[in-house]
């Protein structure tokens, strides 16, 4: 969902908060009105119309939200991956990020690992890695980095990088969420499925 809407978007942090505000809708309206059909749809397309409402607010990007209204049906996972997890982790790795950039953003992402939680796993001051990961959702933005999944020819090129990110959330679970070392055996899974040379 966070890498739909971040190649939507072409802003993390706008993306991060648009899909914490779907969550909080969904927790809210699903046990009153049911589940949806489509829960993932639904949330996508809340998340991409508080997006849209937050620009109007902020009267910033009318081209955005021009090409936001207009936007087709949600894109569904492209099949040179077929887990999304996977797919954020490798979109998450762009090369245009150095490593010292790629890692932490990805274990925000994906790992949902806190400022303070990234900085102790690479032992660096908090307000260090705040820095980083500031840095890294800016360059993303300003240099209109391309958020999506990476044609296979480029995976090998982020491979280093993705498998450094499931190392640190399997580590993690160590720390107490042994949930995030369960998660990080089952992408490790996936990526052997998806690269098991």
């Amino acid at each position: 969902m966070l890498a739909t809407l971040v190649g939507l978007l072409g802003d993390f942090d706008r993306a991060e908060e648009a899909t914490q505000e779907a969550f909080v809708i969904a927790a809210e309206r699903w046990p009153r009105d049911g589940t949806p059909d489509n829960p993932r749809a639904w949330l996508v397309t809340t998340a991409r119309n508080r997006a849209i409402d937050g620009l109007r607010r902020e009267q910033l990007h009318s081209e955005k939200v021009r090409q936001l209204e207009n936007e087709a049906p949600i894109p569904e996972v492209d099949q040179a991956i077929p887990d999304e997890r996977l797919a954020l982790l490798f979109g998450c790795c762009h090369p245009a990020l150095s490593v010292e950039a790629q890692v932490p953003l990805t274990l925000r992402a994906m790992g949902g690992l806190t400022t303070r939680e990234i900085a102790a796993a690479f032992l660096v001051p908090e307000a260090t890695m705040a820095k980083r990961l500031t840095r890294a959702k800016s360059k993303i933005r300003d240099s209109g980095i391309p958020f999506r999944v990476p044609a296979e020819e480029e995976l090998d090129g982020r491979l280093d990088a993705v498998l450094a990110v499931i190392y640190l959330i399997f580590n993690e679970g160590y720390g107490g969420r042994s949930t995030l070392s369960t998660e990080a055996i089952d992408l490790c899974r996936g990526l052997s499925g998806l690269m098991p040379e």
